[in-house]
C-alpha cells in the first residue's frame, strides 16, 4: 500500500509505488514509471481497450502484427476499428469502407466476430469488478471505475490496482488497455484518451482548471463535429474560452447544453459511477456490398439477422416486446418499420415471422443497401413464461430453438442451421 507522501510515482511493468526522481524502477528497472503529485489521492478511473477488435483479431494470428487491419463491412459497409497501423494512414471508425481503402489499399480487411469479441469484454468485465462492484459500461471494452474506499480491502491504492489490472489483461486477454485516473467520470474520461495504446494519465483536481483550458472544445464530452463547427461559427474554438463565459449566457445561447458545456468546461462532474446501466434495445444489421432488390435474397439475409440477435438476446438474459425492421436504400433514404408482439419473446422465428411481414410491406420495388432487426421493450428472460409444451405453439417452437442452441454449442455455430440459412451462406 502507497503510504509514503514521499511516494508519488509508479512502475508501469512492475506496479510497485516509487519516488518520482527514482528512474528506473528500483524493483525491476524498467524505465516506464508514471508519476503525479496526486496519484494516490484518485479513485475514479475509466479503463478503454486499445483498438479491440483489431487486437483480438491480431493476437489471434500473429502473422497480422505488423501489418494495418481493418475490422468492418465490406466494400459498402463501415470501418468498426482500424489497428494503430492502419491509423497512420488516416483510417478511422465509421468511416466507409471505401475510403478507408484508399488510404490504406494494403489493409488486411476482417469481417466482425462478435461473439469472439464478447467473450473477452465480459472476461475483461469480470476482473473489474474483482477489484470494485462499481462498474459501469460504455462498451464492449470499456467502463467506469469507482475504487474509493478499496485501498482496505486490496492492500493498495486505485492507481496501483488500476496499473495491475492492466498488466493482468494483457497477460490473460492478449490485448492491451489505456487508462485515466482522475476525480471524476468526465476527467477519467479525458485522461484515458492523452496517452494511447498501453497507456496511463492521471488529471488531479489542483490542475484541472488549467489543465482543460488548453483544449480544444471537442474535448467536451457530447461536442461532434456538427455542434463543434457551430460553436467555432461564435467563436468558441478552446475549453478556456467556455471558462471565461457565464454560465447563463451559455444556457441562454446553447440551451441546457450551455449549463453543460459551462460545468465540464471547469472540471465539474457530479454524476456517480452506477454499476448497472439499463439495456433498451438490441439489434443486428449488416450493409451489402452491392445492392439487393431480390426480396428472397433479402429474406434470407434478414433470417441470418434473426438468429444472430436472437442469440444476444438469449446470452443477455432479455426477452422483447417490439421488434424493428431498418432497411437503408441506395440513396441513403432509411425505413423504420416497429411491430409489438402479444408477449416478449427472444426467439429467433418469431422475430423472423415478426419482421418479415413488415419486410414484404416496405421493401418491394425498391434496392437496399442496409438491412437490420432488433428487439425493445425488453424484460428479463422468464418474467413471462411459456405455457405446457405441448399446449402451446411458442412453447414448442421455444422447446426446438433451445434444442438448436444446445447442439451449437457442443459441436459448433455451424453444426445446425435452417434450409434458409445455408441457402443465403451459397449466394
Amino acid at each position: 500500500m502507497a503510504s509514503d507522501s514521499a511516494l508519488n510515482a509508479i512502475c508501469r511493468d512492475c506496479g510497485t509505488p516509487a519516488a518520482a526522481e527514482s528512474e528506473p524502477c528500483a524493483r525491476c528497472g524498467a524505465r516506464a514509471l508514471v508519476s503525479h503529485p496526486e496519484l494516490f489521492d484518485l479513485s475514479i478511473a475509466h479503463l478503454d481497450c486499445d483498438a479491440f477488435y483489431a487486437a483480438i483479431e491480431k493476437r489471434d494470428d500473429p502473422s497480422l502484427a505488423d501489418r494495418p487491419v481493418i475490422v468492418g463491412g465490406g466494400v459498402r459497409g463501415v470501418v468498426s476499428t482500424a489497428c494503430y497501423v492502419a491509423r497512420t494512414y488516416g483510417v478511422r471508425s465509421a468511416m466507409p469502407m471505401f475510403k478507408a481503402l484508399k488510404a490504406c489499399p494494403d489493409a488486411v480487411v476482417i469481417k466482425p466476430n462478435m461473439t469472439k469479441y464478447a467473450d473477452a469484454g465480459r472476461a475483461i468485465r469480470d476482473m473489474m469488478r474483482e477489484l470494485t462492484p462499481l462498474v459501469e459500461p460504455l462498451s464492449i471494452d470499456e467502463a467506469f471505475m469507482d475504487l474509493s474506499g478499496t485501498e482496505r480491502l486490496h492492500g493498495a491504492s486505485p492507481a496501483e490496482m488500476m496499473v495491475r489490472l492492466q498488466r493482468r489483461i494483457e497477460r490473460e486477454i492478449g490485448v492491451t488497455a489505456s487508462v485515466g485516473l482522475s476525480h471524476n467520470k468526465f476527467l477519467a474520461k479525458v485522461a484515458s484518451d492523452l496517452d494511447k495504446p498501453r497507456g496511463f494519465s492521471v488529471i488531479g483536481r489542483e490542475e484541472t482548471t488549467a489543465f482543460l483550458a488548453s483544449l480544444p472544445i471537442t474535448a467536451i464530452w457530447g461536442v461532434g463535429r456538427a455542434m463543434a463547427e457551430k460553436l467555432e461559427g461564435d467563436g468558441l474554438k478552446t475549453v478556456g474560452q467556455l471558462q471565461t463565459m457565464d454560465a447563463g449566457d451559455l444556457a441562454k445561447r446553447y440551451g441546457e447544453l450551455g449549463l453543460r458545456l459551462a460545468r465540464l468546461s471547469r472540471g465539474d462532474d457530479a454524476r456517480a459511477v452506477k454499476p448497472e446501466r439499463e439495456t433498451k434495445s438490441v439489434s443486428s444489421e449488416t450493409t451489402f456490398n452491392s445492392d439487393i432488390s431480390d426480396i428472397q435474397w433479402l429474406e434470407d439475409i434478414l433470417w441470418e439477422l434473426c438468429e444472430k440477435v436472437s442469440a444476444r438476446m438469449k446470452a443477455s438474459g432479455f426477452e422483447g416486446r417490439v421488434i424493428t425492421l431498418k432497411i437503408k436504400s441506395h440513396d441513403f433514404r432509411t425505413v423504420t418499420r416497429r411491430v409489438t408482439l402479444e408477449a416478449p419473446t427472444n426467439l429467433a422465428r418469431l422475430a423472423f415471422a415478426a419482421a418479415k411481414r413488415m419486410l414484404y410491406e416496405a421493401a418491394p420495388g425498391n434496392a437496399w443497401r442496409l438491412i437490420g432487426v432488433g428487439f425493445s421493450g425488453l424484460s428479463p428472460d422468464g418474467a413471462h413464461p411459456v405455457q405446457d409444451l405441448f399446449g402451446d405453439e411458442t412453447a414448442r417452437l421455444a422447446a426446438q430453438e433451445h434444442a438448436i442452441d444446445a447442439i451449437r454449442e457442443r459441436f459448433g455455430k455451424d453444426s445446425i442451421g435452417a434450409g434458409r440459412s445455408l441457402r443465403s451462406r451459397k449466394r
